[in-house]
């Protein structure tokens, strides 16, 4: 029975075959999401035994935070691109989480995010949630917490207002683009709480510190990001 599943099993990938999401080649039976070759030669930032790294930086002055990281370097037309691509906006969200594990497995190695007690995603606004039917940023989250035993917290923190697209903006125009977009429906919840922030992409930070005003804003609370990649 085993050697017939097998035969149909190979079958089907010759007619459809399971491709890497990062490069595009070929998964082997045992590979799941990335090949090997993808899997260990990622552009892996290493953030996590680097607690003054750039994108720390980039919040000094800005945000009292615990910790900053994000799993990989973003270069354009790299293979962290064509992940990010077909995780927003190929229905991949599985991508999320393989990529939330790595980044939970490296965390959990750390005295800093080794004892967070929340994770919580960068909400998308209702319509474009409507729109794309899933929040990239829960799905790391949900990796995030399998190996942090952290529970993944939704609805705390929402997105009140439609932004329009950061893409194009420079970095002040990122700022005042999210300032009062934020809010927390429940602070009591969160009181004392080490909250471990999520997004996807980090590049200035802003929806991130936007999202930090507001959660410092709790009695108590401490404050860790964590990022899929980051892009300078």
């Amino acid at each position: 029975m085993n050697l017939h599943n097998t035969y149909i099993g190979n079958f089907i990938n010759l007619l459809f075959p399971r491709l890497c999401q990062a490069c595009n080649g070929s998964l082997l039976g045992s590979e799941h999401l990335l090949c090997t070759n993808c899997l260990f030669n990622l552009p892996y930032t290493g953030f996590h035994l680097q607690p003054d790294n750039v994108v720390a930086r980039q919040f000094w002055g800005k945000a009292d935070l615990q910790g900053v990281y994000a799993l990989l370097y973003f270069e354009k037309g790299g293979h962290v691109q064509h992940l990010m691509h077909q995780l927003k906006y190929k229905n991949m969200p599985a991508i999320g989480n393989r990529l939330g594990a790595i980044a939970g497995e490296q965390l959990s190695q750390t005295s800093t995010f080794s004892n967070v007690d929340a994770i919580i995603p960068v909400p998308l606004h209702k319509s474009r949630m409507r729109e794309r039917g899933y929040n990239q940023s829960s799905h790391f989250a949900q990796g995030l917490a399998q190996k942090l035993n952290a529970p993944v917290i939704k609805h705390q923190l929402i997105r009140s207002v439609k932004t329009s697209t950061q893409t194009r903006k420079n970095r002040f125009e990122r700022f005042t683009n999210m300032q009062q977009v934020f809010a927390i429906t429940n602070p009591e919840t969160l009181k004392g709480k080490h909250v471990l922030l999520v997004d996807d992409i980090v590049t200035t930070g802003s929806t991130l510190e936007a999202c930090a005003q507001e959660l410092l804003k709790i009695p108590g609370v401490k404050l860790s990001i964590a990022a899929i990649a980051y892009t300078g």
